[in-house]
């Protein structure tokens, strides 16, 4: 079911902007949710334009907010402490700058012109504990969630379905694929399985296929002989044979050589080894989980993989979805790993919080890296945020963000290349703007915006004229 629409009803905003236009557009546009807005182009003029008045929100232009309107508002919220305060700008966040440590002080996030005002009021709608709107229970999978919690961290419908039968494959002692894009937590998922298996109390060994030579690899998995070759002075086991009684951990079984994937099947059916240069068979009892981040049916039509092995691996399987499928995870992840930081930094909680607008962006990047690359911006974050600092802002978080990603618009954020009317605007305001948007962008060459607009240069100029203040 769709969202209902955002209620502000009761609700008492101001915003202070000294723009000619933009502030009136968004009055009407928070209006249609029921609050009641006022403007000033000053901080002076606050009194004078709503004496007696309590307010709820502050939204204030980054340009305005000098030393006297930051004071203004950290006295006032200091005898109402529930007033949110927001800084409104045309920057991009990672050009964010503001000298004043005051603002840290008083600061709840800050937001970007032209403002998705559905969004701005549900944001407004949660900061201040008003009920949020939709299904959000969790109790019908918090079973799944809680027995999972020691290993991975997850609230989201897409990790809820692809982990729903987690417990029962644990408990079947059957070979499990598991796929997954790199950095998604395949590993994290197969140490889950193992210690929510019969084969807890046994160990669990892990092997990259992929990051070992194809001269070495056979020697890892199977051991060899004294003497097998040169530099083999000892008998040495293989990782089959260390995980005996507990679990293998084959990751990027992908990348594994066709002429081991051959030995390999041997191993998997008839569950012995031979380490290399030896005769007699080494029985094992080991639970293999192998992870893939290529799509393994594909490499098998390509003769990169063997069929027969492909279906001896995929017995049970489990799909995980990539980051930027689970965005419900992300806050979730993204604190949780800042936490730790923090802690393994030693400091003293409480720890600084993320503000919606840092979660908004947190949750609309791409996360090429998934997982993996949420945790090391994060602790970059952690490490390089300034002392003192009681939220994480999106300033904080763009630093750390690949350029040719941050540089693209989010999704619902206006392009630089447009202007945003809410709904409901009055012609002669919707006129104005696209007139002062078209000079803006030729540099005020009138000729120039007139053919911009698909008007002749005289009307331009009779506009213009009529909405100059006499």
């Amino acid at each position: 079911m769709a969202d209902k629409n955002p209620d502000l009803s009761g609700l008492t905003l101001l915003i202070l902007d000294d723009d000619t236009l933009y502030p009136d557009l968004l009055r009407q546009s928070l209006r249609t949710f029921g609050a009641r807005v006022f403007i000033a182009g000053r901080p002076e003029e606050v009194l004078h334009e709503m004496p007696g008045e309590q307010v709820d929100v502050i939204i204030a232009s980054l340009d305005l907010a000098d030393e006297q309107c930051i004071e203004m508002i950290k006295q006032y919220k200091a005898v109402h402490p529930e007033t949110l305060f927001y800084l409104m700008t045309d920057q991009d966040y990672d050009n964010v700058e503001t000298s004043l440590d005051a603002v840290k002080l008083v600061v709840d996030d800050y937001i970007k012109k032209p403002l998705d005002t559905t969004r701005f009021a549900r944001m407004v709608e949660t900061s201040l504990g008003r009920p949020r709107t939709g299904n959000t229970s969790l109790s019908v999978v918090e079973p799944l969630i809680s027995r999972v919690k020691p290993y991975f961290l997850f609230r989201s419908a897409a990790m809820r379905q692809a982990l729903a039968n987690l417990p029962e494959i644990a408990a079947s002692g059957q070979t499990v694929l598991i796929s997954g894009e790199t950095g998604a937590g395949k590993e994290l998922v197969a140490r889950a399985i193992h210690v929510l298996s019969p084969r807890s109390s046994g160990p669990f060994v892990p092997i990259n296929c992929g990051a070992i030579p194809e001269s070495l690899i056979e020697g890892e998995l199977f051991g060899h002989e004294r003497g097998a070759f040169t530099g083999a002075h000892r008998t040495r086991k293989g990782k089959f044979e260390s995980a005996h009684n507990g679990t293998l951990f084959l990751d990027e079984i992908g990348d594994m050589p066709l002429t081991l994937q051959v030995r390999l099947l041997r191993v998997l059916e008839e569950k012995k080894v031979y380490r290399v240069g030896g005769e007699s068979p080494v029985p094992i009892n080991v639970r293999v989980i192998a992870a893939t981040r290529i799509d393994l049916e594909k490499a098998v039509a390509d003769r990169l993989f063997r069929e027969d092995l492909y279906y001896r691996l995929n017995v049970l399987r489990i799909s995980l979805p990539p980051l930027r499928e689970r965005v419900d995870d992300v806050p979730l992840l993204a604190f949780h790993f800042l936490e730790r930081v923090f802690a393994e930094m030693g400091r003293v909680p409480p720890y600084p919080s993320l503000s919606d607008e840092t979660i908004y962006l947190l949750q609309h990047y791409p996360w090429k890296g998934n997982v993996r690359e949420l945790r090391n911006i994060m602790t970059r974050v952690a490490t390089m945020l300034p002392p003192g600092t009681k939220k994480v802002f999106p300033l904080h978080i763009m630093p750390h963000l690949e350029e040719a990603v941050r540089a693209l618009p989010l999704p619902g954020e206006q392009s630089t290349e447009g202007i945003f009317i809410p709904a409901g605007t009055r012609l002669d305001a919707v006129e104005e703007l696209l007139i002062r948007e078209a000079l803006k962008s030729t540099g005020g060459n009138r000729t120039h915006a007139a053919k911009l607009l698909g008007i002749s240069l005289r009307t331009l100029r009779r506009k213009v004229n009529e909405k100059k203040p006499e």
